[in-house]
Parts: structure tokens; C-alpha cells; sequence
């Protein structure tokens, strides 16, 4: 299935494992480029910008294929060194990088100068507009559906992504609610040049997170999970369990920031991937999860994605145009 995301970014199949905090470390990314899809390292999982460049040296050593790492850039009282992760990206020979967060112009010269593809992550059309116009080389569009931060415009893939594609003349990838051949080929029939995925990766053989939180994506419906931070226009979906539940009960009766931090700390998220209990914070999952019903390895997700999405296209798809043809 060859796309101009897969031509321009040198991959197999177009299939992304974006970055995840807690979750893009070196057994899962590997996995998923031997799999001939593109993974990303999270880099601020790794403490220092001296453990992010160990990290990519482990990466090479269980693959020799394309992989990238994601800098996730947010407002912060106490920022990250961002250009010193910048400059370990740089310094380590990547060549594929997914920003998110916040605008990555200031980023751009140091990636660009480095010969580094840039695919900036949005939640608007008006967002990938302004990454497309500042350069980037292409926009992950995530719909409401997805884990993590949807925005504040609560639209979902099936109209953001043919809102994003109609706009944008660069690759677009679509992200948020997809877990399966049928995603990944309503993606691509929306415009979109390849699929993202979070949740479904996470739930793989080879991720780095507790098994018993592997369980309970399986266990989860599309309706487990809850927006929180609602209240403060900062809205991030994550699983339903008694910590998302307090938080959003708090803010229904108003809250700041400082009424819940103690629930949210990602102290508390890094022990649930750890540790496997499922109730010591809060962490991320997209409504997807009622599409997962299994824990495979890597390889095989990834394959069978692509042969369902294949026989889709060829079988179902298809047989309605047959079925049109003998009707005229």
C-alpha cells in the first residue's frame, strides 16, 4: 500500500505508532519499524537528553529500519531543556521527528539545517494550516476520539480529516479512533496518506506498559473512558477508573488546577504502565479501545491490517462497483 507518506518518509506500510509518554521506549518502536510501519521514541520518557540519546542507540540496536522521535513541546512553569533534546535528535542521526504541543516554528531551522522530516501533530484545520505554512512535512490531524489532548473544537475524524485534506498540500495523517483495517481504509478514503495509532499499539506484546493495563483496553468499551480538564480548557481524554471519575466530579462543582493536581500528577499515570494498578491515576486511552479485543505482537497487527485492508479495497469495496456495473 504505497501512499505519499510511505514514498516521502521511506516506509513500508502507512502505518504510524506515535509518540506516547510512558509507552514510545526502544522494544516497542523497534518492533513496530521491523514491522515496516514508522515509530516514534517519546523523548521526554527519557529523564535526560543523555538517556534519550542511549535510548536510540538501544533502538539500532534491535532495528535497521526508519524510526523517528517525538518532541512534544507544552507551555511548562518549569520547561524541559527542549533544546538540548533538540540537539540530542540532531547529534544521534534521526531523520524523522513528530512535534506536538505547541508550535514547532522556533524548532524548525535547527531540523530542517540537520536534513530532518518534520510531521507536526494537530487537533484543527486552522493548526495544520499554520504547521503546513511554518514548513512542516506533514500534519498527524488527531479527531476527538483519540487519547490524550483533542483540542477544544470536539470534532471528530470523520470531518476533520476530509476538513484537513481538502486544505493541506502536504501528506496528512489521520489519527484518533483507529485500531483496524476498516480505519485505516476509511482514513484513506477521507484523503488522509496513512493512519496514526496510540491505544491499539499500546495494547501489542512488545509495549512497555503493565500487561494488566493490556487487559483492561480489551476489557474497555468505546465508553470507558472520561474527558477531563474540561473546565479547564485544556481537555484530555483519558480511561475511565475511580482517579478520572474524582477528577471530573471536582470539576462539575468548579475547580482550579491546584484542586486536582495532586489526582493527576504523571507520577501517579507512570505507576498505572508500571506497576499495573489500574486505579493509582489517571492514563490515557481513546474510545478505540472498544474496537480491541486481543493483545498480538507487533508484526502481527501490522499485517493484518494491511491484508484486511487489502482485501477491503479489492473485496468489498469493489464488488460494489461490479454490482453497479451490472445494474447500468
Amino acid at each position: 500500500m504505497r501512499t505519499r507518506f510511505t514514498e516521502a518518509f521511506g516506509v513500508e506500510h502507512p502505518i504510524v505508532q506515535g509518540g506516547m509518554m510512558w509507552v514510545g521506549r526502544a522494544e516497542l518502536v523497534a518492533a513496530v519499524a521491523n514491522a515496516g510501519a514508522l515509530g516514534f521514541i517519546t523523548a521526554l520518557t527519557q529523564p535526560t537528553p543523555e538517556d534519550l540519546v542511549r535510548e536510540i542507540a538501544r533502538t539500532r540496536e534491535l532495528t535497521d529500519k526508519p524510526f523517528g522521535v517525538n518532541l512534544t513541546i507544552l507551555p511548562s512553569i518549569t520547561p524541559p531543556p527542549y533544546a538540548e533534546y533538540r540537539q540530542a535528535i540532531i547529534e544521534s542521526g534521526i531523520k524523522i521527528v513528530e512535534t506536538a504541543g505547541s508550535n514547532p516554528v522556533d524548532h524548525l531551522p535547527f531540523f530542517k539545517d540537520a536534513g530532518i522530516k518534520v510531521i507536526h501533530k494537530c487537533t484543527s484545520v486552522r493548526h495544520a494550516v499554520k504547521a503546513e505554512r511554518v514548513g512542516v512535512d506533514a500534519v498527524s490531524i488527531d479527531g476527538f476520539e483519540c487519547a490524550g489532548h483533542p483540542g477544544e473544537d470536539d470534532v471528530p475524524g470523520l470531518v476533520l480529516i476530509p476538513a484537513a485534506t481538502r486544505r493541506l498540500q502536504i501528506p496528512v495523517i489521520a489519527s484518533g479512533g483507529i485500531a483496524d483495517a476498516r480505519g485505516l481504509v476509511a482514513a484513506l478514503a477521507l484523503g488522509a496518506d496513512g493512519v496514526n495509532m496510540g491505544t491499539r499499539f499500546m495494547c501489542t506484546v512488545e509495549s512497555p506498559v503493565a500487561h494488566a493495563v493490556k487487559e483492561q483496553i480489551v476489557a474497555n468499551s468505546e465508553l470507558d473512558t472520561k474527558l477531563i480538564f474540561r473546565t479547564l480548557h485544556n481537555t484530555a481524554r483519558v480511561a475511565a477508573n475511580a482517579v478520572s471519575a474524582e477528577v471530573v466530579e471536582i470539576e462539575s462543582r468548579g475547580a482550579e488546577f491546584k484542586d486536582i493536581q495532586h489526582l493527576v500528577a504523571g507520577a501517579r499515570g507512570r505507576k498505572v504502565f508500571e506497576d499495573g494498578d489500574l486505579d493509582a491515576g489517571i492514563w490515557t486511552a481513546g474510545q478505540c479501545q472498544g474496537l480491541i479485543d486481543d493483545i498480538p505482537t507487533v508484526a502481527d497487527l501490522v499485517e493484518r491490517m494491511v491484508t484486511e485492508a487489502e482485501s477491503i479495497i479489492a473485496g468489498r469495496l469493489t464488488s460494489f462497483l461490479d454490482d453497479a456495473a451490472v445494474r447500468a
